[in-house]
């Protein structure tokens, strides 16, 4: 309970509650057409970007940089604004904040742009207010209807939030947001560590200049010129794609010790440990491969093929429809890695899909594909440089993960007044 005094602290009786939508400007994002986003401008934001409370900076979808005009002024992001999903099962809720990046960016229709009056509020402490998971489950069960759940800027805007006086929100919000700082300077180490791993593999297996590559004439083959000494072999050759369980939902629990892994959870290069889906018992049948552990590697063999990721906060276990990737020889580990997370790796996996409603990628299919293998010690000097990086990316993730928790868990406790704001153990998890 916070102590009342004349330094302007108040007991949590006296807080009070704020309607969202009187605090804030909510609306949301602009519709795009289809044929209008591509590969190059600004960046678009959409629901799929929404993960762990954060917004991730990393879109598929960019508009062009020409077609911008006035009107689209209001959709650009704002360093303070709170995005939260309007559509859709298992996404309906969802809130994010932008780590501090630099770069413009468009919010896409169906994400809700939050945007507090910073003269009455501060920004960061509405943003955790929302943060909170009985927001997301509130948001969820108003959106549910005949087809998929959706809210509406009106129904975001009645939610009424904590709303002490602003000392105390710059307090709340100065305590969690160290949290963060230190969540995103994580964050910022991973994406140094995995832009300099796979430069590495472009420069060495893609450019085919690796060390001594003077030394090596290219030659003709199936695949085009490639170095002397390098070979023709099939990914079947290199790496096993060992399919996940058809584990029957009917067995799974809402508070089961073990956490599924399904397609949704395999992002671009990122890894969404969020977990709905919990079984009590394992199933006798399930192959042991299936129990997945911090540095998997996992592809996506459904919808969005190709998509690649890198499993921590584990254990876990492989659900159908996603395939673990695991190396012939183990020390081919960080090279499997940066080699699946290649953008023609991945146009190539979607063209050995099929499916008419959406695209499935064959194991067996994706085992017979070619591609240039280089020498064995060759691939050992890359892994002697590559997978330390990408070893320390898992880390860092776990770490993120960690500081992820311990936030969320200080989180509720300092919006219902439990901890005494005066005292130097505020920040203490």
């Amino acid at each position: 309970m916070m102590p009342g005094g004349d330094d302007g602290s108040m007991t949590l009786t006296e807080w009070q509650q704020t309607r969202l939508g009187e605090i804030s400007l909510i609306y949301s994002g602009f519709a795009f057409r289809s044929q209008d986003l591509g590969g190059n401008g600004i960046p678009v934001i959409k629901i799929a970007n929404i993960q762990n409370k954060r917004v991730r900076p990393e879109c598929a979808d960019h508009f062009p940089e020409e077609l911008c005009t006035e009107k689209l002024n209001r959709y650009f992001l704002h360093p303070h604004d709170t995005l939260i999903a309007m559509t859709g099962a298992g996404s309906v809720g969802k809130v994010g904040k932008m780590p501090n990046v630099s770069g413009r960016f468009l919010v896409n229709q169906r994400v809700a742009i939050v945007r507090p009056d910073n003269s009455r509020c501060n920004p960061a402490f509405v943003y955790f207010a929302l943060s909170q998971n009985f927001y997301e489950t509130k948001l969820y069960a108003l959106g549910l209807g005949a087809g998929q759940p959706n809210v509406s800027a009106k129904q975001i805007g009645e939610l009424e939030i904590p709303f002490p006086p602003l000392p105390v929100q710059h307090r709340i919000a100065g305590i969690l947001s160290a949290y963060d700082e230190l969540i995103e300077n994580s964050q910022r180490r991973i994406r140094i560590l995995e832009t300099m791993a796979r430069a590495l593999y472009r420069e060495w297996f893609v450019h085919f200049r690796f060390p001594g590559h003077e030394n090596h004439p290219r030659v003709a083959s199936p695949l085009g010129e490639i170095p002397q000494g390098w070979e023709v072999c099939t990914l079947g050759d290199f790496v096993q794609f060992k399919s996940g369980f058809a584990f029957k939902s009917g067995t799974f629990t809402v508070d089961g010790e073990h956490r599924l892994v399904t397609i949704r959870n395999v992002q671009d290069g990122a890894f969404n440990p969020e977990s709905d889906s919990r079984m009590s018992e394992l199933p006798k049948k399930m192959p042991p491969y299936c129990m997945l552990k911090d540095g998997d590697i996992l592809l996506s063999l459904t919808g969005n093929v190709g998509r690649v990721c890198l499993v921590y906060g584990g254990p876990f276990l492989l659900n159908q429809r996603v395939s673990k990737l695991v190396t012939v020889e183990a020390f081919d580990w960080a090279m499997t890695y940066c080699m699946f997370r290649e953008p023609e790796m991945r146009i190539k996996l979607e063209q050995l899909s099929n499916g008419v409603a959406q695209q499935n990628l064959s194991p067996v299919l994706a085992s017979k594909m070619e591609f240039a293998c280089p020498p064995r010690e060759l691939r050992q000097r890359f892994a002697a440089q590559a997978e330390p990086m990408v070893r320390r990316i898992v880390q860092l993730y776990s770490t993120a993960q960690n500081l992820r928790r311990t936030r969320d868990l200080l989180l509720p406790r300092l919006l219902s007044g439990q901890i005494n704001l005066e005292s130097n153990h505020a920040t203490q998890s």
